[in-house]
Parts: structure tokens; sequence; C-alpha cells
């Protein structure tokens, strides 16, 4: 679940910077760039960077201006679930100051979103937008599961090089690489995919994110497109089953 939450979850905070107008005006406060490392104890370690002009995460402390230690990944999941931090090790003023005020500003916004009421999708580019940073974030957790989680493991295992285009049409893309069984999320279309699943509209997405629609029925109506090697469609489908029990 940490890696979720890292991969899935908070990597999301890239998107929702580029696309929202709240989470832009949250940046246009800043005074200064904020690195903000989350190291977790057996699990996950990335630096999530700020500045006025958007978000990027990274591997790895390198780079951070300011550091959070989780002694394990439960206390990793309890900043994500319960906003329970971790202890600051670099930066402590700095962190602290951040994470109390743009960093939760951020993760509230991100989390209106991706766990919306009903109402709230009555508004059509909220429910768009809604979809779409839920499609990122079931596009990190792919590879934070299939890397770590047993279930996912076992199936990436089978699952051949390459690379499979996961998208909304004319909305979102993200390129699910694989190497040597490694799994690894770019939030880009790739040019030359040797895989690809395509949903034909947000709605579409909308429903098969949230169980409404039944997905044999609109792969026999053609509204999933999947073309190439399909085993690894296939193989990125059971995955997928392994999100939705995680992020359910």
């Amino acid at each position: 679940m940490a890696y979720v939450n890292m991969y899935g979850v908070l990597a999301t905070l890239e998107n929702l910077c580029d696309i929202d107008d709240q989470a832009k005006d949250i940046l246009k406060s800043l005074k200064k760039d904020v690195a903000l490392c989350f190291d977790v104890a057996g699990g996950p370690c990335c630096t999530l960077h700020f500045s006025k002009s958007g978000c990027k995460m990274t591997e790895g402390a390198a780079g951070c201006t300011c550091k959070m230690n989780f002694a394990s990944p439960e206390k990793f999941n309890a900043l994500i679930d319960d906003s329970k931090p971790g202890m600051p090790s670099k930066g402590i003023v700095q962190v602290l100051s951040f994470l109390l005020g743009p960093f939760t500003k951020l993760t509230n916004r991100l989390t209106e979103l991706l766990m919306p009421s009903e109402d709230a999708l009555k508004d059509r580019a909220f429910f768009e937008e809604s979809t779409v940073l839920t499609f990122y974030t079931i596009a990190g957790a792919i590879s934070a599961l299939a890397n770590h989680d047993s279930v996912s493991k076992f199936t990436a295992s089978y699952t051949v090089d390459g690379v499979v285009s996961m998208g909304i049409k004319d909305a979102a893309y993200a390129a699910i690489i694989v190497k040597d069984h490694k799994f690894k999320t770019v939030k880009e279309k790739p040019q030359n995919p040797r895989a690809v699943m395509e949903f034909a509209s947000i709605d579409l997405a909308h429903g098969l994110f949230n169980g409404t629609v039944s997905t044999i029925a609109e792969l026999c109506s053609g509204n999933i497109y999947m073309s190439g090697m399909i085993s690894m469609v296939d193989n990125l489908n059971r995955i997928l089953d392994r999100v939705a029990a995680y992020l359910g």
C-alpha cells in the first residue's frame, strides 16, 4: 500500500498541478522552490519538487531541500489516510511550514477530485478532471503493484518486454514500460507501443473505474480498443484488478 500511495496517489500531484487551476494558484504563493523527500523505512523513497511552474516526482532523496522519515510503511500510509506526518530530518522549519500550508492544500484538493461527492460530479469540468486524475493514479499504481505486490509480481513474471499504451481517447495517456518483468509508468503517450488499450471516452473510463459499466459489454461494443501483443493487455488487466482492491 505504501508503494501505491507513493507512485499512485502522491505522484498524481504532478498532474494535479499541471491541469487544476486551484493547484496552480497554490503554487503561485510559493516564495521559493521546495523539494520534499518522503523516505519510508522498508518502503519507497521519493522526492516531490514543487515550484511556481508545477510539480515533479523523482526517485530517491537527491536534490531535496527538506526531508521526512517514516519508521515503517504503516507510518507513511497514516500520512495519506490520517494526515499524520513523519519525522522531519532535514530542513525542519521548511518541511513543517510547507507540509502544514501548501502541501496540505494541494493534497486536500487532490482528495476532493479522487474521492468526489455525487454533487461535485454534476459539474462537467470537475467530472472530467476527476476522471483524468483517477486514470493517472491507476496508471502509477499498476507499476507499483507489478513491482511489489506478490500477486501482481506473479503476473509481471509472465509479461514480455515492451511498452503498453494505456489511455482515454483524446484526454489522457500513459506508457507502461516493461523490462525484465519490472514495470515503469511514464505519463505520456508512447510513440511505438507493443500493445494498446484505449477507452473511447471520459464517460466510459469513469464508468469502468467505478464499476458501473460492464467491461465485457464495452469490449464487445468496440468502446475499449485493444491491439498488438494482447497477452500484455491481459496481464495489465489482471494487475488492474489488484489496483481496484487497493484503491477501492
